[in-house]
């Protein structure tokens, strides 16, 4: 049975409040962080520095995650790759000190830190990711860049409910 690389065991960790202990996880992606356009790749490689530190009710767990995320360019589709670089701060519950409603409670010695890594990664990344800020995306018309397009490039755009009434012009049958 494998177990997650981001259960981090705090055995040695005194739980003495204000104790504390630095850890350092480094380990590639197991599944993809992100969301469907930019995001962590699998096997990427995921640096998690953080500092445990024992409280009355459990362990304030404070890190940074570093990776690389890749992804698209939401106006022009380029394939784009950002630096994540995010900080992230969780309490882990002792299992004997946590209420029914505590999101985070430590098993025994272990707290596993997929939930607090994955939601602080998903709100560090762009929702809309582009490229760089001129970007000017796409024609709509014909899927080309803009920006390798001639200045007056246009499409002529007919409402598709009068699309049947543009062949009536050229019909020989209606006399011209």
């Amino acid at each position: 049975m494998a177990t997650s690389p981001f259960k981090l065991n705090l055995h040695e960790l005194p739980r003495r409040a204000g104790d504390f202990k630095d850890f350092q996880l480094d380990f590639l992606a197991p599944e993809s962080i992100g969301n469907p356009m930019i995001a962590i790749p699998v096997k990427t490689q995921l640096l998690i520095n953080l500092r445990a530190e024992s409280a009355s009710d459990g362990v304030l767990i404070s890190g940074t995650i570093s990776s690389k995320a890749v992804g698209e360019c939401g106006r022009c589709l380029d394939p784009i790759e950002t630096v994540v670089n995010q900080n992230f701060q969780e309490l882990f519950f002792y299992e004997n000190r946590a209420g029914e409603d505590e999101e985070f409670m430590m098993e025994g010695d272990i707290a596993d830190l997929e939930i607090p890594v994955r939601d602080a990664v998903i709100l560090a990344l762009p929702i809309n990711p582009i490229c760089r800020e001129d970007c000017q995306g796409l024609c709509s018309g014909c899927g080309e860049k803009w920006e390798n397009l001639p200045a007056d490039h246009e499409h002529e755009l007919i409402d598709p409910r009068w699309q049947g009434l543009s062949e009536w012009k050229s019909d020989p049958r209606f006399g011209r």
